[in-house]
């Protein structure tokens, strides 16, 4: 075979395998039905499309945030099985999806489902509205349908102001003073006017509100006065008594119209002693603050109040009882607040009572016992002194 006929048997094979690979991909796209051409699609009750190009469907215009209850009604034109439905709001940022389960449908009957969309947040800063493009469908492996294209206007809230930033350390130690920096602007439709900002660690009952005045949306002019976003810096101060571990940052932004709410985690160290602590029959009290401290102690029938300096410490003897086991809890407080709890437990030996008739006439006995010992001893050991000789005289 010459090299003339192995060419043109070559182009034969390929001629075939093309005219076998059409017809393959014929018979697919024949095989591809159409779920159903009569259909209607409604959103929160507005009908937004029909599938009949020349029918104007209304625009629906919905707001950020808004949940959309997607209605789909359709008649099937084949018999099909493991069906799905599904949803898709197009926007510039993100996309929002939702499908349904699978289904069987019959030719000639009618079949309703429904979705559930959330409404994203999907605006350059410098608008206040936007157009999102729902795209639908009914398909399974073998059959599908494209449902017409539907235009949602999306509106910003009326009234909505973001937290852009919270800037902390991370990091609080208590009996310190820490700062928050937040930064916040308005994204709503219309003005927000009178904020106030509150920054607080509900779990360390501690908060520092501030007014941030006026802030302007897009659609007024910005003027000397007013702004669109606004800063301020806060002080926290974290208790001495807090303990160590994870809290809850929380910073509220609000007035009538509106409130927004960002939280975030920080950590609280603490180096700071217990203070209180027993010491024998003391209680011993540490004040680590800048500043003086009245402390109240709480224990039995008894109640103490202590004054500490600043940064000082002073011991309180606490009255326990004269004989036998005792275990009691001293509670201490700084107002209303429970600084500390010291348990105090020991046993003490009966000791006599000095002021008892019995005793002080025991020890006046013993007394006038060891003087007169003391005088008998005295005159056991005097020497006696000898007696004066005479000479003997004559007269």
């Amino acid at each position: 075979m010459n090299k003339k006929n192995k060419k043109m048997n070559a182009k034969k094979i390929l001629v075939s395998f093309l005219l076998i690979a059409s017809v393959l991909f014929s018979a697919v796209l024949v095989s591809a039905a159409q779920v159903t051409t009569n259909y209607l699609v409604e959103a929160n009750d507005v009908l937004v499309s029909d599938g009949d190009a020349t029918t104007t469907e209304e625009v629906l215009s919905v707001v950020v945030g808004d949940s959309v209850e997607l209605f789909v009604k359709f008649t099937a034109a084949i018999d099909a099985s493991n069906l799905k439905l599904r949803a898709e709001l197009e926007g510039n940022k993100e996309d929002v999806t939702a499908t349904t389960s699978l289904f069987d449908v019959e030719a000639g009957k009618t079949y309703i489902k429904t979705l559930r969309l959330e409404i994203p947040s999907d605006f350059d800063e410098d608008e206040l509205s936007n157009s999102l493009t729902l795209n639908m469908k009914i398909w399974n492996s073998e059959d599908k349908t494209e449902l017409s294209e539907v235009t949602f206007e999306v509106q910003k809230q009326s009234y909505d102001v973001a937290i852009k930033s919270v800037m902390t350390s991370g990091i609080m130690p208590a009996g310190e003073v820490s700062s928050v920096n937040v930064m916040i602007e308005n994204v709503g439709y219309n003005d927000a006017d009178d904020l106030y900002v509150t920054v607080k660690i509900p779990e360390l009952n501690i908060a520092e509100t501030a007014y941030f005045g006026d802030l302007v949306s897009l659609e007024d002019p910005a003027d000397e006065d007013k702004e669109m976003t606004a800063s301020g810096k806060f002080y926290l101060s974290v208790p001495y008594t807090a303990k160590e571990g994870k809290y809850t940052l929380v910073v509220e932004v609000e007035n009538d119209e509106l409130v927004s709410i960002a939280k975030q985690e920080i950590t609280v160290t603490n180096s700071i002693p217990e203070v209180a602590m027993k010491s024998g029959n003391d209680l011993v009290l540490i004040n680590p603050t800048n500043q003086l401290k009245v402390y109240k102690l709480i224990y039995q029938s008894n109640e103490v109040s202590v004054i500490l300096p600043a940064a000082s410490t002073k011991s309180v003897p606490i009255e326990v009882p004269v004989s036998g086991d005792y275990s009691f809890d001293i509670s201490v407080f700084s107002g209303n607040d429970l600084l500390s709890t010291v348990k105090f437990s020991g046993s003490a030996e009966q000791s006599v009572q000095v002021t008892s008739p019995v005793f002080v006439l025991t020890v006046i006995l013993a007394i006038v016992f060891l003087v007169l010992l003391v005088a008998l001893v005295v005159l056991i050991t005097k020497k006696p002194q000898k007696a004066e000789e005479f000479g003997e005289s004559y007269y």
